[in-house]
């Protein structure tokens, strides 16, 4: 079965490119055997376990909630954190500390692109090929850098440096086209920009975003939205523009035209008028 069937044979199965062209990848982590075993997960050597100190900090993020069971999404992205992906181990953490079920768990794994089901690179890199994005050159963009390094949709390089998804929306329409890299925003790209991003990445350069924080590995970068930043880290981030013109044309130009919103009154005045 393909990735998108109703289940899976084997340790692989299909991705399917922009094209329609099937090509063939790992099979991810079968989190149907979450709730009762069917296979095995073959856990990559490198990946680290989870130690008793990842459990301390579960239970730490866990204190920030009223109720424990809505500590669960930044707890998988600590789980992510330690392993590069939510490994079955993660799950069973997680489903542990909270007295939910695998099964239930999974179903959240499963459900939210952010969490990865078999290692991610270190460089996590997204490019929009949604509508807007997709037709100012977004797809070329991801044609380019599928060449480039030689792996498809949702694949990572055998040196474990990249990662590479097409994505269908990173909600920044007004900075079109957008590539991620680790979620950091590279604004108005186009295949030349994109390629030297990446080369430079392979080359052990991180480039600045061009808006937010300074770029980091995926696996600081999970560490971050579980919300574990380091002090200097949290410092540099509020050293980069958070916010750039095309964000703000509209205001400007309304502002110039001495334009304002009605006020509540007339807009609810104006609305019984019609």
């Amino acid at each position: 079965m393909t990735e998108g069937g109703a289940g899976q044979s084997g340790r692989h199965s299909a991705a399917y490119g922009r094209d329609g062209t099937a090509h063939a990848v790992a099979s991810p982590v079968d989190l149907g055997d979450l709730g009762a075993s069917r296979t095995e997960e073959v856990v990559p050597e490198d990946v680290p376990p989870l130690t008793e100190q990842t459990r301390r900090e579960v239970r730490e993020i866990m204190a920030r909630y009223p109720r424990p069971r809505s500590a669960l999404l930044p707890m998988l992205h600590l789980v992510q954190s330690v392993q590069g992906y939510v490994s079955s181990a993660g799950v069973a953490l997680c489903a542990e500390e909270l007295n939910l079920t695998k099964a239930e768990v999974g179903a959240v794994v499963t459900f939210y692109t952010m969490f990865k089901r078999r290692p991610a690179g270190e460089y996590l890199i997204s490019v929009c090929t949604n509508t807007l994005c997709g037709f100012l050159g977004g797809e070329e963009i991801y044609a380019a850098v599928q060449e480039q390094l030689g792996i498809h949709h949702d694949q990572t390089t055998d040196d474990g440096k990249f990662t590479l998804e097409h994505a269908e929306c990173l909600a920044a329409c007004d900075y079109a086209p957008v590539v991620t890299v680790n979620y950091e925003f590279y604004d108005q790209q186009s295949v030349e920009s994109t390629t030297a991003l990446v080369d430079a990445l392979r080359a052990g350069d991180r480039p600045a975003p061009t808006r937010g924080a300074p770029l980091c590995s995926f696996r600081e970068t999970s560490r971050e939205i579980a919300g574990f930043s380091e002090a200097d880290r949290a410092a540099t981030a509020l050293v980069g523009p958070s916010v750039g013109e095309p964000s703000i044309a509209g205001l400007r130009l309304a502002t110039q035209r001495g334009e304002r919103a009605p006020a509540g009154g007339a807009s609810a005045t104006a609305g019984k008028d019609a």
